[in-house]
Protein backbone atom coordinates (compact mmCIF):
# COMPACT_ATOMS: atom_id res chain seq x y z
CA UNK A 1 0.00 0.00 0.00
CA UNK A 2 0.98 3.28 -1.05
CA UNK A 3 -0.66 6.31 1.03
CA UNK A 4 0.17 9.34 2.70
CA UNK A 5 -0.96 10.09 6.11
CA UNK A 6 -0.77 12.77 8.50
CA UNK A 7 2.53 12.95 10.59
CA UNK A 8 2.09 16.03 12.23
CA UNK A 9 -0.20 19.03 13.18
CA UNK A 10 0.49 22.53 14.19
CA UNK A 11 -1.31 26.01 14.73
CA UNK A 12 -0.82 29.58 15.46
CA UNK A 13 -2.84 32.98 15.80
CA UNK A 14 -2.32 36.33 16.79
CA UNK A 15 -2.36 37.29 20.59
CA UNK A 16 -4.47 40.21 19.78
CA UNK A 17 -8.15 39.58 20.26
CA UNK A 18 -10.88 41.71 18.82
CA UNK A 19 -14.56 40.93 20.62
CA UNK A 20 -17.86 41.20 18.62
CA UNK A 21 -18.79 45.05 20.62
CA UNK A 22 -15.77 46.38 18.38
CA UNK A 23 -18.35 45.83 15.33
CA UNK A 24 -20.84 48.24 16.84
CA UNK A 25 -19.50 50.85 15.07
CA UNK A 26 -19.92 49.38 11.77
CA UNK A 27 -23.94 48.57 12.85
CA UNK A 28 -23.26 45.17 13.81
CA UNK A 29 -23.61 43.45 17.35
CA UNK A 30 -22.78 40.94 19.79
CA UNK A 31 -26.02 39.01 19.49
CA UNK A 32 -26.42 38.88 15.68
CA UNK A 33 -22.51 38.23 15.16
CA UNK A 34 -23.25 34.92 17.67
CA UNK A 35 -26.37 33.98 16.33
CA UNK A 36 -26.00 34.11 12.56
CA UNK A 37 -21.94 33.52 12.20
CA UNK A 38 -20.73 31.89 15.54
CA UNK A 39 -18.42 34.32 16.23
CA UNK A 40 -17.42 35.42 19.52
CA UNK A 41 -13.91 36.52 18.90
CA UNK A 42 -11.40 37.01 16.57
CA UNK A 43 -7.38 36.89 16.88
CA UNK A 44 -6.11 40.32 14.81
CA UNK A 45 -2.29 40.70 13.41
CA UNK A 46 0.02 43.98 15.51
CA UNK A 47 2.46 43.39 13.07
CA UNK A 48 2.64 39.81 12.35
CA UNK A 49 2.95 39.05 8.37
CA UNK A 50 1.25 36.02 6.72
CA UNK A 51 4.88 34.20 6.76
CA UNK A 52 5.25 34.95 10.14
CA UNK A 53 1.90 33.31 11.26
CA UNK A 54 2.60 30.18 8.35
CA UNK A 55 6.53 29.46 9.99
CA UNK A 56 5.17 29.64 13.55
CA UNK A 57 2.19 27.02 12.61
CA UNK A 58 5.03 25.24 10.63
CA UNK A 59 7.28 25.03 13.42
CA UNK A 60 4.54 23.81 15.59
CA UNK A 61 3.90 21.06 13.20
CA UNK A 62 7.45 19.38 12.81
CA UNK A 63 7.84 19.49 16.57
CA UNK A 64 4.75 17.51 16.18
CA UNK A 65 5.90 14.95 13.90
CA UNK A 66 9.42 14.74 15.50
CA UNK A 67 10.82 15.72 12.15
CA UNK A 68 13.47 18.78 11.37
CA UNK A 69 13.20 21.64 8.67
CA UNK A 70 15.47 19.15 7.16
CA UNK A 71 13.17 16.34 6.42
CA UNK A 72 10.79 18.11 4.30
CA UNK A 73 11.12 18.14 0.68
CA UNK A 74 8.37 20.54 -0.15
CA UNK A 75 6.31 23.35 1.47
CA UNK A 76 2.76 24.13 -0.21
CA UNK A 77 1.31 27.26 1.52
CA UNK A 78 -2.38 28.08 1.03
CA UNK A 79 -3.12 31.73 1.72
CA UNK A 80 -4.70 34.80 -0.13
CA UNK A 81 -2.60 37.30 1.64
CA UNK A 82 0.87 36.95 0.89
CA UNK A 83 3.54 39.07 2.01
CA UNK A 84 4.04 40.18 -1.39
CA UNK A 85 2.66 39.42 -4.92
CA UNK A 86 6.39 38.30 -5.75
CA UNK A 87 7.63 36.01 -4.73
CA UNK A 88 5.73 33.18 -2.97
CA UNK A 89 4.99 33.68 0.64
CA UNK A 90 6.69 29.84 1.23
CA UNK A 91 9.88 31.20 -0.05
CA UNK A 92 9.35 33.56 2.86
CA UNK A 93 8.52 30.64 5.23
CA UNK A 94 11.26 28.24 3.52
CA UNK A 95 13.78 30.89 4.66
CA UNK A 96 12.62 31.16 8.05
CA UNK A 97 12.55 27.39 9.20
CA UNK A 98 16.27 27.02 6.40
CA UNK A 99 14.33 24.25 4.97
CA UNK A 100 16.48 24.69 2.22
CA UNK A 101 16.29 21.41 0.90
CA UNK A 102 12.75 21.94 0.08
CA UNK A 103 10.85 23.10 -2.60
CA UNK A 104 8.52 25.75 -2.44
CA UNK A 105 5.34 27.36 -3.79
CA UNK A 106 1.88 29.00 -3.15
CA UNK A 107 -1.94 27.90 -3.77
CA UNK A 108 -4.43 30.50 -4.28
CA UNK A 109 -7.54 29.12 -3.62
CA UNK A 110 -8.73 31.49 -0.76
CA UNK A 111 -11.16 29.63 1.62
CA UNK A 112 -10.79 26.18 -0.48
CA UNK A 113 -6.81 26.74 -0.16
CA UNK A 114 -6.22 24.10 2.85
CA UNK A 115 -7.95 21.23 0.93
CA UNK A 116 -6.46 22.03 -2.68
CA UNK A 117 -2.58 22.13 -0.93
CA UNK A 118 -3.47 18.77 0.88
CA UNK A 119 -4.46 17.16 -2.34
CA UNK A 120 -1.45 18.46 -3.89
CA UNK A 121 0.88 17.32 -1.41
CA UNK A 122 -0.66 13.67 -1.51
CA UNK A 123 -0.14 13.33 -5.37
CA UNK A 124 3.10 14.26 -4.92
CA UNK A 125 3.65 11.75 -2.56
CA UNK A 126 1.91 8.93 -3.67
CA UNK A 127 3.66 9.39 -6.97
CA UNK A 128 7.25 8.48 -4.68
CA UNK A 129 8.22 12.03 -5.78
CA UNK A 130 8.29 13.67 -1.82
CA UNK A 131 8.49 11.45 1.29
CA UNK A 132 7.62 14.50 3.25
CA UNK A 133 5.29 17.68 2.46
CA UNK A 134 4.74 20.74 5.03
CA UNK A 135 0.96 22.03 3.79
CA UNK A 136 0.27 25.32 5.52
CA UNK A 137 -2.69 27.26 5.49
CA UNK A 138 -2.31 31.50 6.41
CA UNK A 139 -4.21 34.37 6.02
CA UNK A 140 -4.01 37.67 7.61
CA UNK A 141 -7.10 39.00 6.61
CA UNK A 142 -7.07 42.18 8.44
CA UNK A 143 -4.72 43.37 5.93
CA UNK A 144 -7.55 43.34 2.90
CA UNK A 145 -10.63 44.41 5.24
CA UNK A 146 -12.36 47.43 5.13
CA UNK A 147 -12.91 48.18 8.63
CA UNK A 148 -15.90 50.57 8.17
CA UNK A 149 -17.83 47.97 6.41
CA UNK A 150 -20.47 45.54 8.46
CA UNK A 151 -18.60 42.31 6.54
CA UNK A 152 -15.31 43.29 8.70
CA UNK A 153 -17.20 40.83 11.30
CA UNK A 154 -16.50 37.39 9.25
CA UNK A 155 -12.63 36.95 9.36
CA UNK A 156 -9.72 36.87 11.54
CA UNK A 157 -5.66 36.22 11.23
CA UNK A 158 -4.56 32.66 11.79
CA UNK A 159 -2.54 29.63 10.49
CA UNK A 160 -2.52 25.69 10.28
CA UNK A 161 0.12 23.43 8.88
CA UNK A 162 0.32 19.97 8.45
CA UNK A 163 3.31 17.52 7.66
CA UNK A 164 2.01 14.60 5.47
CA UNK A 165 4.49 11.74 5.05
CA UNK A 166 4.42 8.42 2.72
CA UNK A 167 3.22 5.13 4.61
CA UNK A 168 2.54 1.60 3.80
CA UNK A 169 -0.02 1.56 6.65
CA UNK A 170 -3.54 1.43 6.49
CA UNK A 171 -4.19 5.07 7.13
CA UNK A 172 -4.43 8.47 5.12
CA UNK A 173 -5.86 9.88 2.90
CA UNK A 174 -8.57 7.78 0.74
CA UNK A 175 -10.06 10.13 -1.69
CA UNK A 176 -10.51 13.50 -2.58
CA UNK A 177 -13.14 15.38 -4.87
CA UNK A 178 -12.20 18.96 -6.01
CA UNK A 179 -14.25 21.62 -8.04
CA UNK A 180 -14.23 25.19 -9.50
CA UNK A 181 -16.59 27.08 -11.29
CA UNK A 182 -15.07 30.94 -12.63
CA UNK A 183 -18.14 32.04 -13.08
CA UNK A 184 -18.74 32.64 -9.28
CA UNK A 185 -15.55 34.79 -9.35
CA UNK A 186 -16.79 37.99 -8.31
CA UNK A 187 -18.87 36.73 -5.79
CA UNK A 188 -16.10 37.44 -3.20
CA UNK A 189 -13.23 38.77 -4.61
CA UNK A 190 -10.44 41.78 -4.19
CA UNK A 191 -11.03 44.14 -7.22
CA UNK A 192 -7.43 45.85 -7.64
CA UNK A 193 -3.92 45.31 -7.21
CA UNK A 194 -3.64 42.97 -9.80
CA UNK A 195 -2.89 42.96 -13.74
CA UNK A 196 -6.96 43.78 -14.43
CA UNK A 197 -6.56 46.85 -11.92
CA UNK A 198 -3.52 48.01 -11.42
CA UNK A 199 -3.07 50.04 -8.18
CA UNK A 200 -3.25 53.29 -8.43
CA UNK A 201 -4.25 56.59 -6.30
CA UNK A 202 -7.93 56.07 -7.87
CA UNK A 203 -8.19 52.36 -6.61
CA UNK A 204 -6.28 53.59 -2.98
CA UNK A 205 -9.00 55.67 -2.86
CA UNK A 206 -12.32 54.18 -3.47
CA UNK A 207 -10.72 51.83 -1.54
CA UNK A 208 -10.61 49.03 -3.76
CA UNK A 209 -8.00 46.73 -2.19
CA UNK A 210 -10.09 45.36 0.21
CA UNK A 211 -12.27 42.67 -0.28
CA UNK A 212 -15.95 42.76 -1.37
CA UNK A 213 -18.29 39.79 -0.93
CA UNK A 214 -21.99 39.12 -1.76
CA UNK A 215 -23.01 37.65 1.15
CA UNK A 216 -25.81 35.57 0.43
CA UNK A 217 -24.44 34.41 -2.88
CA UNK A 218 -21.87 32.67 -0.74
CA UNK A 219 -24.39 31.20 1.89
CA UNK A 220 -26.18 29.86 -0.82
CA UNK A 221 -23.37 28.55 -2.93
CA UNK A 222 -22.11 26.78 0.31
CA UNK A 223 -25.23 25.13 1.47
CA UNK A 224 -25.74 23.90 -2.25
CA UNK A 225 -22.42 22.72 -3.26
CA UNK A 226 -20.26 21.14 -0.51
CA UNK A 227 -23.50 18.56 0.56
CA UNK A 228 -23.67 17.28 -3.17
CA UNK A 229 -19.44 16.92 -3.12
CA UNK A 230 -19.77 15.12 0.07
CA UNK A 231 -22.62 12.80 -0.82
CA UNK A 232 -20.40 12.02 -4.22
CA UNK A 233 -17.20 11.41 -1.87
CA UNK A 234 -19.01 9.34 0.30
CA UNK A 235 -21.18 7.42 -2.80
CA UNK A 236 -17.88 6.35 -4.71
CA UNK A 237 -15.79 5.12 -1.46
CA UNK A 238 -19.22 3.36 -1.00
CA UNK A 239 -18.98 5.13 2.75
CA UNK A 240 -22.34 5.98 4.50
CA UNK A 241 -22.69 9.13 6.48
CA UNK A 242 -23.06 6.87 9.70
CA UNK A 243 -19.48 5.58 9.62
CA UNK A 244 -17.70 9.40 9.43
CA UNK A 245 -16.87 9.86 12.74
CA UNK A 246 -15.16 13.55 12.60
CA UNK A 247 -16.61 16.44 10.29
CA UNK A 248 -13.50 19.17 10.18
CA UNK A 249 -14.73 21.91 7.87
CA UNK A 250 -13.34 25.21 6.79
CA UNK A 251 -14.86 27.71 9.35
CA UNK A 252 -17.29 30.15 6.98
CA UNK A 253 -20.50 30.78 9.91
CA UNK A 254 -22.26 28.35 12.01
CA UNK A 255 -25.04 28.73 9.71
CA UNK A 256 -23.66 27.42 7.05
CA UNK A 257 -22.44 24.61 8.89
CA UNK A 258 -25.56 23.53 10.26
CA UNK A 259 -27.15 23.60 6.93
CA UNK A 260 -24.67 21.28 5.87
CA UNK A 261 -24.88 18.65 8.12
CA UNK A 262 -28.53 18.62 8.61
CA UNK A 263 -28.30 17.90 4.46
CA UNK A 264 -26.55 15.31 4.37
CA UNK A 265 -27.20 13.38 7.62
CA UNK A 266 -24.18 14.13 9.55
CA UNK A 267 -25.53 14.50 13.88
CA UNK A 268 -23.86 18.64 14.53
CA UNK A 269 -22.07 16.44 17.47
CA UNK A 270 -19.67 15.33 14.85
CA UNK A 271 -19.27 18.70 13.49
CA UNK A 272 -15.81 20.39 14.82
CA UNK A 273 -15.75 24.54 15.09
CA UNK A 274 -13.74 27.02 16.77
CA UNK A 275 -15.03 30.05 14.92
CA UNK A 276 -16.02 31.23 18.06
CA UNK A 277 -12.60 32.24 19.14
CA UNK A 278 -11.24 32.48 15.68
CA UNK A 279 -13.66 34.10 12.97
CA UNK A 280 -13.14 32.83 9.39
CA UNK A 281 -9.12 32.47 8.99
CA UNK A 282 -9.43 31.29 5.43
CA UNK A 283 -7.02 29.00 3.95
CA UNK A 284 -5.65 28.33 8.03
CA UNK A 285 -9.65 27.25 9.07
CA UNK A 286 -8.70 23.70 8.52
CA UNK A 287 -5.16 23.09 9.63
CA UNK A 288 -5.88 25.27 12.81
CA UNK A 289 -9.28 22.82 13.66
CA UNK A 290 -7.66 19.73 12.89
CA UNK A 291 -5.06 20.36 15.16
CA UNK A 292 -6.82 21.31 17.90
CA UNK A 293 -8.76 18.53 17.56
CA UNK A 294 -5.73 15.87 17.15
CA UNK A 295 -3.91 18.02 20.46
CA UNK A 296 -7.25 17.37 22.40
CA UNK A 297 -6.89 13.70 21.79
CA UNK A 298 -10.23 13.17 20.16
CA UNK A 299 -9.43 11.54 16.82
CA UNK A 300 -8.56 7.56 17.44
CA UNK A 301 -7.05 5.10 15.49
CA UNK A 302 -9.39 4.12 12.58
CA UNK A 303 -11.94 7.11 12.83
CA UNK A 304 -13.00 8.29 9.53
CA UNK A 305 -12.33 12.05 8.67
CA UNK A 306 -14.02 14.26 6.76
CA UNK A 307 -12.91 17.32 5.24
CA UNK A 308 -15.10 20.00 3.26
CA UNK A 309 -14.29 23.64 2.04
CA UNK A 310 -15.81 26.21 -0.06
CA UNK A 311 -14.54 29.51 -1.14
CA UNK A 312 -14.08 32.68 -3.84
CA UNK A 313 -13.22 31.26 -7.30
CA UNK A 314 -16.00 29.31 -6.99
CA UNK A 315 -13.49 26.66 -5.24
CA UNK A 316 -14.49 23.88 -3.12
CA UNK A 317 -13.42 20.09 -2.26
CA UNK A 318 -14.04 17.82 0.15
CA UNK A 319 -11.69 15.01 1.45
CA UNK A 320 -11.78 11.67 2.93
CA UNK A 321 -9.03 10.40 5.81
CA UNK A 322 -8.99 7.23 8.01
CA UNK A 323 -7.24 8.33 10.94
Amino acid sequence: MNNAYISGTGSYAPENIVPNDYFEKVGSNDAWIQKNLGIKERRISTGETTSDLATKAAQNALKNASLTAKDIDLIILATATPDKLAPSCACFVQENLEAFDAVAFDISAVCSGAVFAIATAVQFIKSGMYKNVLVIGADTFSNITDWDRRDSVFFGDGAGAMVISHTTEDKGFQDFLLHTDGRGKDAWNIPAGGSLQPASEETVNDRLHYFQMDGQAVFQTAIDVVPKSINELLERNKVSIDQVDHMIPHQPSIRILQSIAETVGLPWEKVHTNMDRYANTSGGTIPIMLDETNKNGLLKKGDLILFAAVGAGWTWGTALYKW
